[in-house]
């Protein structure tokens, strides 16, 4: 092995013992979260202190087409300069030879950090928190359906078949026999992730025909937003193994939940390590209730953040084990903000809006942005809530347009984030719903072609 892999982390270290590296992926996560990036021969990677890539990757919508966020110089494609983290090196397992993965972080050629890049705008808000003194921590649980092949998009997306012959079952939450069905991919998955070096904090399954969760220990933002962009992409690479495909589509299949990435939060006092949370005496803090209260009052401005898609506003369904409101309660599964059993060391905040389709760097930096504004505004949150949260009053965008309208006009938060990303997903994600807005569904052919 060359030199420079004397210190790679444990895992890949442990991988490679005995083997010969041959090859290093090279990639960055884009504004949907797809690893963009180059696969390199390992020796050319042993030269090289970085590779460039264009801005450009940043300006494409979900389809592959362009939003005109260029900016002033126009669409030049300017080389960033992409510099490894190697902290973040980690098998390919799946692969046919000997690969690691390596994501890269992205400058400009002035060395400034890229502001639009996902990643760089989750350390922007990392930052904000400890220039105030303030550790934020957080633990993400990722919801996923595994599903049969469908190489037809007009094709209805249906459960895959399990181990029994039969296609997956729904409402059959927490069962072990269900989990059993998927035995050979959830294999797969945890020889991946060992491999990977990632701890796996459980697997369920959920409510849905062929869906599970994963929880993930908790810890530092970026480590576990690369965690979730990592367990992603091997989450579909050991489907692909069993005749299957794994989604993280908000609302795969009709009727039935949708798949979150819920966000639990705690801030430590970086002096004492402390929960910011709790009193010395066990009690809930004012910056606990302040918390909650950025979450409740930015939250809607942060929407089109953590639902990026059209498809993610479906999941915000009644009755359908998704939030519909900003309500907060204590071991509360219908409000939007929930406030988990837990001891006063752990006391915690759960973010249940984000869907598992986002973009994890982009969504844990909204979450973290909203509580951010809560701490420093130190406002109260409105009264908890007692009581099934969905007989309350929707209080969230329904529509991808009507969220992105409070995203274009939520100066405090655009500011938290970075002015210059909230220029760019603006302008990209604009571009995307009119993409969306030209395609004439089957619902409207069947109820208007005749009738109206």
């Amino acid at each position: 092995m060359a030199d420079w892999t004397a210190n790679l982390p444990a895992s890949a270290r442990k991988f490679l013992e005995g083997k010969r590296l041959d090859e290093v992926e090279c990639i960055i996560p884009d504004l949907p979260g797809i690893a963009r990036g180059k696969a390199v021969p390992a020796s050319k990677f042993a030269r090289q202190e970085y590779f460039h890539l264009p801005d450009s990757i940043f300006y494409q919508t979900i389809t592959g087409e362009w939003g005109e966020a260029a900016g002033e110089d126009g669409f030049t494609e300017r080389d960033m300069v992409l510099r490894p983290d190697m902290s973040t090196a980690t098998a390919a397992p799946w692969t046919g030879d000997w690969t690691l993965q390596i994501i890269h972080d992205a400058f400009g050629s002035d060395g400034e950090p890229v502001p639009f890049s996902p990643r760089n705008v989750l350390k922007r808000v990392v930052d904000l928190y400890t220039a105030k003194g303030w550790d934020p921590v957080v633990a993400p649980e990722m919801e996923f359906f595994l599903v049969a092949r469908n190489l037809d998009p007009a094709q209805e997306i249906k459960p895959m078949i399990g181990r029994s012959g039969r296609p997956a079952a729904a409402r059959q939450a927490y069962s072990m026999t269900a989990v059993d069905e998927f035995g050979p991919v959830i294999d797969d998955i945890y020889d991946f992730a060992e491999a990977q070096g990632f701890e796996i904090d459980g697997i369920t399954q959920e409510g849905g025909a062929g869906q599970l969760e994963i929880n993930l220990i908790h810890g530092d933002p970026v480590r576990l937003a690369d965690e979730v962009f990592y367990f992603k992409r091997l989450i579909r690479e050991a489907a692909l193994r069993h005749e299957c495909y794994a989604t993280f589509m908000a609302k795969p299949i009709e009727d039935e939940p949708g798949s979150a990435m819920h966000i639990h939060h705690s801030v430590l006092d970086a002096k004492t390590g402390k929960n910011i949370f709790s009193n010395a005496d066990g009690s809930e803090t004012d910056a606990f209730m302040h918390f909650i209260a950025g979450l409740q009052n930015h939250m809607p401005d942060a929407l089109a953040v953590i639902a990026p898609y059209v498809n993610s506003y479906r999941r915000y369904v009644k009755d359908h084990a998704a939030p519909i409101n900003l309500e907060w309660g204590r071991d509360n599964r219908t409000t939007g903000i929930r406030v988990p059993l837990a001891s006063p060391n752990a006391r915690r905040v759960e973010n249940r809006l984000a869907g598992m389709d986002c973009n994890p760097y982009l969504a844990i930096a909204a979450s973290l942005a909203c509580g951010y504004l809560g701490l420093v505004e130190a406002k109260q949150p409105k009264k908890e809530f007692k009581g099934d949260a969905y007989d309350g009053d929707g209080d969230i965008p329904r529509v991808m347009g009507e969220a992105l309208d409070l995203f274009d006009e939520a100066t405090a938060l655009r500011e938290v984030l970075g002015p210059e990303f909230a220029r760019v997903y603006g302008i990209v994600k604009r571009a995307e719903y009119d993409e969306f807005l030209q395609v004439i569904s089957p619902w409207e052919r069947e109820h208007l072609l005749m009738n109206v």
